[in-house]
C-alpha cells in the first residue's frame, strides 16, 4: 500500500525549535511516531466501563491480526483511495489518528493520503478537499477547523461522488457520517467532574482550548458550563482562552491566564496540544503548579512525565489511532455500498466490531467510538500512544 502525505509546512526550523522548547515531542512531522510497546488487556474508563487493547506498532497504532476478510471486511471494495485532511498535519494527536486510518486502508487493500495545512483554519483544509475532488477520491476523511466555512467544498466532493466522514471535530454540512470519540455530554461533564476532586469543588478555574471555531471543543465546553451550573456553584469559569492547537500560541494564551487571574485554582484544557504546553510550563513553575490544578486531554506519550513528577494528577483521553481505525473502516463502507447514513444501518470495522449509525430526524448520522479513559499514575506506564 502507497501512502502519501501533502502538507503545505510554515516556518519548519524554528516551528520545530519552539516544540522543543516547551516538550511536543512530535510536533513538524506528520509522518513518525515513536512508541513500540504491548499494552495490557484493559484500562479503566472516565464511564467505569473497561477497553480492550491490543498490539501497538512503532507508527503507534494497534493493529488486529488477520486478512480484511477476518475482519468482517465483505463487500469491501479494493484500491480505495481515502483522504485524510487533519485539522494540521503537525499535531500529535491528528497524526495517530491519521495512522489508524492508515492501519484499516491497509487492511482493506485500499490506500490513504494525508492532506492537510500546518494551521488549524478552514482555509488551510479546503486546498485538500479540492485535491481530493481532483483525485476522484472514493471518500474524504475530514476533522473539520470550522463547522460552515468548509462546507461548499464538502458539497462539491459530495456531488463528485466522494463520501465524506467526520471525526474528531465534525462540520455543519449536510451527508457526512460523524465518527464521534466518546459522548459529547460525558466528554465535558467528566472534565469538570475530574477538576471538582482535585480543587475541592471550590475555586476560580479556567479551560485553555483550541481554536474558537472547533466544533467539538465549543461542544464540550457548552456541557462543562452546564455542568458546573447544575452541580457546582462554589466552582466559578473565570475565563475561556484559545491556543488554536499550536504550541506557541497555547504557551502565550496560558501565561496571559495566569497572569489575568492569580486567584486561579484550575485549568481545563481539552487539546492535547494546550494541556502538554501548560504541563510542561507549570513542570518549570513549582510555585504556580503547586496551587493551579491541571487536567483536560491529553496523550499518554505526551504527558507521562507530568503524571511522574506530579504536576498533574490525571487526564483523559480515547485512543486516538482507533478513532482514524473506525473512520477509515466507516469511509471504506460508506464507498462500497456496503452501510449507508439511514438510521440503524450497520457496518464492520475490523478489529472494533460492528457499529450502529444513529440517524434521528434532523441530526447527523453518527457513531460513538466509546468512554473515555482516565489515565493517573496507577496506568499511565501501560500506554504508549
Amino acid at each position: 500500500m502507497t501512502i502519501t502525505h501533502h502538507s503545505r509546512r510554515r516556518g519548519g526550523a524554528a516551528l520545530a525549535s519552539i516544540c522543543l522548547a516547551i516538550g511536543v515531542t512530535a510536533c513538524g512531522s506528520s509522518t513518525k511516531s515513536s512508541s513500540s510497546a504491548t499494552t495490557p488487556g484493559a484500562a479503566t474508563t472516565a464511564a467505569g466501563a473497561t477497553t480492550a487493547a491490543g498490539t501497538t506498532t512503532a507508527a503507534g497504532t494497534t493493529t488486529a491480526a488477520g486478512t480484511a476478510a477476518a475482519g468482517g471486511a465483505t463487500g469491501i471494495k479494493s484500491g480505495l483511495t481515502v483522504y485524510y485532511i487533519p485539522k494540521d498535519t503537525q499535531n500529535p494527536y491528528e497524526v495517530l489518528a491519521d495512522k489508524g486510518g492508515e492501519a484499516a486502508l491497509t487492511e482493506l487493500g485500499g490506500k490513504v493520503v494525508v492532506s492537510s495545512g500546518t494551521e488549524d483554519t478552514a482555509a488551510a483544509q479546503i486546498p485538500s478537499i479540492q485535491a481530493a475532488i481532483a483525485a476522484k477520491a472514493n471518500a474524504i476523511v475530514i476533522a473539520a477547523n470550522d463547522p460552515d466555512a468548509l462546507c461548499p467544498s464538502i458539497a462539491q466532493a459530495v456531488a463528485a461522488g466522494i463520501k465524506v466522514v467526520a471525526f474528531d471535530s465534525d462540520n455543519n454540512c449536510p451527508d457526512h457520517l460523524f465518527i464521534n470519540q466518546a459522548d459529547t455530554a460525558t466528554i465535558g461533564t467528566a472534565e469538570v467532574d475530574y477538576m471538582a476532586t482535585l480543587v475541592n469543588s471550590t475555586g476560580e478555574i479556567a479551560i485553555l482550548s483550541a481554536a474558537a471555531t472547533a466544533t467539538n471543543q465549543n461542544a464540550w465546553i457548552g456541557f462543562m458550563k452546564q455542568q458546573l451550573a447544575a452541580k457546582y456553584p462554589n466552582m466559578k469559569l473565570v475565563d475561556v482562552v484559545y491556543g488554536d492547537d499550536d504550541p506557541a500560541k497555547s504557551l502565550t494564551a496560558l501565561t496571559g491566564l495566569l497572569s489575568a487571574h492569580p486567584n486561579l485554582v484550575g485549568i481545563i484544557s481539552p487539546t492535547t496540544v494546550g494541556i502538554s504546553t501548560a504541563a510542561q510550563y507549570l513542570s518549570t513553575h513549582k510555585d504556580i503548579a503547586a496551587k493551579v490544578k491541571l487536567t483536560g486531554l491529553g496523550l499518554p506519550s505526551q504527558m507521562k512525565p507530568y503524571i511522574k513528577d506530579g504536576t498533574v494528577k490525571g487526564f483523559m483521553l480515547w485512543n486516538p489511532s482507533d478513532l482514524g481505525y473506525l473512520a477509515g473502516y466507516a469511509a471504506a463502507n460508506l464507498a462500497s455500498g456496503t452501510t449507508n447514513l439511514k438510521d440503524g444501518s450497520k457496518f464492520t470495522a475490523g478489529k472494533l466490531k460492528e457499529y450502529t449509525i444513529a440517524a434521528p430526524a434532523g441530526a447527523t448520522p453518527s457513531v460513538i467510538l466509546g468512554p473515555p479513559t482516565v489515565f493517573d499514575a496507577s496506568n499511565i506506564d501501560q500506554f504508549n500512544f
